[in-house]
């Protein structure tokens, strides 16, 4: 009696079920426990309001739960079911349990804090399942999650791509920059991969976006244009993307300048590669003096990393028509320092300008698109990378998606 008692309070069950009896296998260390009910309840259909008496019950299950004094312990029951005029014969719901789940609620939800914290095997591991359990777990969280999000109007998105595997495999995310948020991944980076996101979306949710920020990826910018209402108005062509184009440009006259250099027996820019790619106040303490004594050199990187430091100054301007007078200045100099690759940056974002200016009425940037970019990074390091693409989404959304994940 005692037993039954003590166990009917762990599992949580109310009204009408109860523990019948506990089982105690030592050897195995397992606890085996029997939930029944009394004979002439009304159970509701779990489709409807409709309630009626037990028509039969379906075979018995098991769910695991909770550990219980280190001993993995294993519910059962037959669950009743009932007969809906409108729905038919139907199982009724369990409360200690989701449907279709073969664990109990407070199993997964320990579960779920886990894998929040530590890889799938590491959760399996600390739990004692397998690791298609543990995943299992992870995906029911993922959907459940996705069913309770409500359809609400995101204001201001970021679009971005995520190499998924090897062999130029991308995913392309948007995210919502207010919330920080993954709200939709799509196979590769074509039109078609952003216009899934779109169409999902209400003629009142794309109204009311107010701002995409993305790179200058012709794909993306046409799928937008195609969806989104005054589209050319709101596409703010992300800064930090910008600069990485600026920093390909340093680095590729960093490489024409080493071989030339090297052809004549000068290693003066030997090993100095990530110099020229930090920005100025990131450059670590212990490569100050020597990047001092490159500047100071005659270099045509030199030239090119000056005229990359400067275009950062392009975003501390207050209005529009100042940023204008700037990029004036910063065009014809950067057109006109006789080094090919920044040229053809510089040209490329003046036929982007109408897009790079948009910043100055949103104010947005990709960053929180970037640092979820890390952080899937990091998930997809733990996992030692993901084989299937599925699996990675779902990762993905369980990290990143601000999803309601834990079972009611």
């Amino acid at each position: 009696m005692r037993d039954t008692e003590l166990y009917r309070h762990l599992l949580g069950l109310l009204e009408p079920w109860t523990v019948d009896r506990v089982a105690l296998n030592i050897a195995e260390r397992r606890v085996d426990v029997w939930a029944v009910h009394p004979p002439g309840i009304a159970w509701p259909c779990p489709e409807c309001d409709h309630t009626g008496p037990v028509r039969d019950h379906a075979e018995e299950r098991t769910w695991r739960h909770l550990d219980s004094c280190h001993f993995q312990t294993y519910l059962h029951a037959r669950i009743p079911r009932v007969a809906c005029p409108t729905h038919k014969v139907r199982q009724v719901r369990v409360p200690w349990a989701e449907p279709d789940s073969r664990f109990t609620r407070l199993l997964e939800r320990l579960a779920i804090d886990l894998l929040l914290e530590c890889d799938v095997s590491g959760a399996a591991g600390i739990l004692g399942l397998s690791w298609d359990e543990a995943w299992g777990i992870q995906a029911r969280a993922v959907k459940r999650g996705q069913a309770r999000k409500g359809a609400r109007v995101v204001t201001q998105i970021g679009v971005d791509e995520k190499a998924a595997a090897k062999g130029h495999r991308y995913l392309t995310l948007v995210c919502d920059l207010a919330q920080g948020t993954v709200e939709h991944i799509a196979d590769d980076r074509t039109q078609a991969s952003l216009d899934g996101y779109y169409t999902s979306l209400s003629d009142t949710q794309r109204a009311g976006l107010e701002a995409v920020a993305m790179d200058m990826w012709q794909p993306y910018i046409q799928s937008t244009l195609t969806h989104v209402p005054d589209a050319a108005q709101k596409i703010v062509f992300d800064r930090f993307h910008i600069m990485g184009h600026m920093g390909k440009a340093v680095d590729t006259v960093r490489k024409q300048e080493h071989r030339a250099r090297k052809a004549i027996g000068d290693e003066t820019l030997t090993g100095t590669k990530y110099l020229w790619l930090y920005a100025e106040e990131n450059l670590p303490e212990k490569h100050r003096a020597r990047f001092a004594a490159l500047k100071g050199l005659n270099l045509k990187v030199g030239r090119a990393w000056a005229i990359k430091e400067s275009l950062r100054e392009l975003w501390a301007h207050g209005t529009s028509q100042q940023a204008e007078g700037f990029w004036r200045h910063w065009f014809w100099w950067a057109t006109h320092a006789r080094l090919v690759p920044v040229r053809e940056v510089a040209w490329m974002l003046k036929r982007h300008w109408t897009n790079i200016v948009t910043y100055f009425r949103h104010r947005i940037t990709n960053a929180v698109s970037e640092g979820l970019n890390s952080k899937i990074q990091t998930i997809k390091k733990m996992a030692y990378g993901f084989r299937n693409k599925d699996h990675f989404k779902t990762a993905i959304y369980f990290h990143c998606g601000g999803l309601d994940l834990y079972p009611r």
